[in-house]
């Protein structure tokens, strides 16, 4: 296997073979089995086969990978990766994989595309059959597509649509606003509550889940359904309403049964 070793460093590229070198302190290591086809008038580079680039910063492997740049090799503003992609963001605690990543490194956004997509924000969990997307400067994340889900110590939420802000609090990331949508129906679980709809929305100033069309809240053999509902998670309260066309539905399940 003929294994190509670049090491990126102010401004200057060196390239030799994987034997006795390590990447230093403040440098982009990169390897690959395929070599590099740099293409200086439009600002890009392909590494091609089993690629590996790893900083300080963050560790990326996948099949093939488009770097842009704006002056020379070592200014990389984005990447494309295709293939059985994955990036392991120590910085920023993000690490994912997908059959796409988009990173752009200026903004600090990171795209995953792809079936079974895979995106972890620190201690939250986020996965999808179609894009994951996560702007750290911002504090912002977005998941569109089939069976997409996020996932913390408190909440599980599907939707095929979800996106939301974060806020860091003593080097921690946490929940500020959320916004689910689904046409057949999102899911919310909590650690004692079930609730569908096919929107919903949170706001951690009030600490209020709000749904709305199709409400359904469900807690233990009670069963509540409406057109409009919301929860208060420091109060662990809910209450569901009608509209003008219908009433407020409550079953309770018979536990013999």
């Amino acid at each position: 296997m003929n294994v190509v070793k670049l090491i990126i460093f102010a401004g200057f590229l060196i390239s030799y073979s994987l034997n006795g070198v390590s990447r230093g302190i403040g440098e982009t290591e990169i390897t690959t089995d395929d070599g590099i086809e740099v293409f200086q008038n439009e600002k890009y580079y392909l590494l091609k086969k089993n690629v590996i680039i790893s900083s300080d910063d963050f560790k990326i492997t996948s099949d093939n990978v488009k770097a842009n740049f704006e002056i020379d090799l070592y200014d990389i503003t984005s990447l494309e990766t295709k293939g059985n992609s994955s990036i392991n963001a120590i910085k920023y605690g993000i690490n994912g994989k997908g059959d796409e990543i988009l990173i752009n490194i200026k903004s600090e956004e990171i795209k995953v595309i792809g079936k079974n997509s895979l995106l972890n924000l620190q201690d939250t969990k986020m996965s999808s059959d179609g894009s994951i997307k996560v702007n750290n400067l911002l504090g912002a994340f977005e998941l569109k597509g089939a069976n997409s889900n996020l996932k913390n110590d408190g909440l599980d939420i599907y939707g095929e649509y979800i996106s939301g802000i974060f806020v860091e609090i003593d080097g921690k990331k946490q929940l500020k606003k959320l916004e689910v949508e689904d046409k057949n129906l999102l899911k919310i679980y909590t650690e004692d509550l079930e609730m569908s709809s096919q929107k919903a929305i949170y706001d951690d100033e009030t600490n209020i889940f709000e749904l709305f069309t199709k409400v359904k809240i469900v807690k233990g053999q009670e069963i509540i359904s409406g057109e409009y509902g919301y929860f208060d998670t420091v109060k662990n309260s809910y209450k569901v309403k009608s509209d003008e066309t219908s009433k407020v539905k409550v079953t309770i399940k018979n536990t013999n049964e």
